[in-house]
């Protein structure tokens, strides 16, 4: 009889995948609020307007805000790295999933809240820095309770959709949250409740505004779905013992489920350079493409459309031709429209069917910044659910903590490599080979990996 200390054996993949049970559309729906609130701090506070902020000349010169925030991200990460999985093996344990994610979110909301205290001055960059960090390392605890959740609200014929339907949330989340901080907050001198550009207040009211979208989305999850029942081992375990279980799963999944092991090491890679995509564009966009500040929220709107609609059309093609061709053919649609991108550095000048065309650096990032922003969905999405398909609702929470160590273990990649060409070139265009060499990477070692939802069918 196998004991919870025992290495995942070969017939450990029976059981993989969600239950097979009826889909409760309330649950599918508190589930996926969790991720439409959750934009308040992936599309405003990480993306298109706070990292935005700091990046700005207000907290010094040389792009020194966005070498900073890369660096304080790649150590969050390592924090990451050594803690998630664990925390997600204990959570499998005791059955107390929605308990941590309850905590972790609370504890990105206050650490947003408190990010409008930093104001436009350079002695407060380490603050701002420091605190976006580490709500990202909070935010990464909270998404493996999240993530591993995924199998308590989905059916094996429908977790593609789902996946993709919490991700498409989290995007139009984002696209309604940024429409309103934009009428708002940003747009013109003077805004609600007599805000004003003074002191960038208007920017670090929105932090509290965030911090308030994310509360009120977030609830309905810890009132509606279901609790994960625990695999019932009591015992308590120090945390070294946790760390030497989690020694035997790795090379559990060596010895017995290599598959799971190759999927957990490539996705690890090019998520890191997907996740790039969205965390610097903005700022590509402002300092390289000639994209007004006022006008980068606009942008991410439009992002967020794009990448809601291709989430939506990926979860569906998923649970129809398996996890991984979407993933595959998406990070070949990243990685071409990437190169063109960079290689439009000047305006270009055409004809096409006998009319003068002009393309600027500003229009050509409008046209295929988009275009990347409707691949990044449907690799997101179904990365989640390509997991799903590997594991089981009783080991989720570790695997998912181990899907986002993997993550965690590489993210210095793309951040050590734009930190790197910048330094060296003084040009922050060079934040784009960096992503596309992450990005080639990952899909190189994708090639080995066998689709789960493939092999099912034959």
């Amino acid at each position: 009889m196998s004991t919870p200390n025992a290495p995942a054996s070969p017939t450990a993949m029976a059981d993989a995948g969600p239950i097979d049970r009826p889909l409760n559309r309330k649950h599918v729906t508190a589930w996926a609020l969790w991720d439409w609130g959750s934009a308040s701090f992936n599309a405003v506070m990480v993306t298109f307007v706070f990292a935005t902020y700091l990046a700005s000349d207000s907290f010094g010169p040389d792009d020194r805000g966005t070498q900073w925030l890369t660096a304080a991200n790649a150590i969050g990460g390592l924090v990451v790295a050594l803690t998630a999985p664990v925390m997600g093996q204990r959570s499998d344990r005791g059955g107390r999933r929605k308990l941590w994610l309850g905590i972790n979110t609370g504890v990105v909301i206050l650490l947003t809240a408190l990010c409008f205290f930093v104001r436009p001055d350079e002695a407060y960059l380490l603050l701002g820095v420091v605190l976006i960090a580490a709500a990202n390392v909070a935010f990464e605890f909270a998404g493996v309770n999240y993530n591993a959740m995924l199998l308590q609200v989905a059916t094996p014929k429908t977790i593609g959709k789902v996946s993709g339907i919490g991700w498409g949330a989290g995007y139009v989340g984002g696209i309604f949250l940024l429409l309103i901080l934009y009428v708002g907050f940003i747009a013109g001198d003077t805004h609600w409740l007599g805000v004003t550009n003074d002191d960038a207040m208007n920017i670090r009211v929105v932090a509290l505004f965030s911090a308030l979208w994310f509360i009120v989305f977030a609830l309905p999850l810890f009132f509606s779905a279901p609790e994960h029942r625990g695999s019932g081992e009591e015992e308590k375990v120090s945390l070294l013992e946790s760390y030497r279980r989690l020694w035997r799963t790795i090379l559990g999944l060596w010895r017995h489920q290599r598959n799971t092991f190759w999927f957990l090491a490539s996705s690890a890679v090019f998520r890191d350079g997907v996740g790039a995509v969205f965390a610097y564009g903005a700022i590509l966009g402002t300092t390289v493409y000639g994209v007004d500040p006022a006008d980068i929220l606009i942008f991410g709107i439009a992002a967020n459309v794009v990448a809601a609609a291709g989430s939506f059309a990926g979860g569906w093609i998923d649970d129809r031709i398996g996890p991984k061709r979407v993933i595959m053919g998406s990070l070949v649609g990243l990685i071409i429209t990437a190169g063109i991108l960079f290689l439009i550095s000047g305006t270009l000048e055409a004809q096409l069917l006998g009319l003068e065309i002009t393309l600027t650096p500003t229009t050509a990032f409008w046209i295929f910044g988009l275009l990347l922003c409707f691949f990044v969905g449907p690799v997101q999405s179904s990365s989640r659910s390509f997991l799903g398909r590997l594991t089981s609702e009783q080991r989720a929470g570790e695997i998912y903590g181990l899907y986002a160590t993997t993550g965690r273990a590489v993210s210095f990649l793309t951040p050590a490599l734009i930190s790197v060409g910048i330094a060296l070139t003084g040009d922050s265009r060079y934040m784009v080979p960096a992503i596309l060499l992450v990005l080639i990477a990952g899909m190189a070692l994708l090639v080995r990996v066998r689709d789960p939802k493939v092999e099912d069918t034959l």
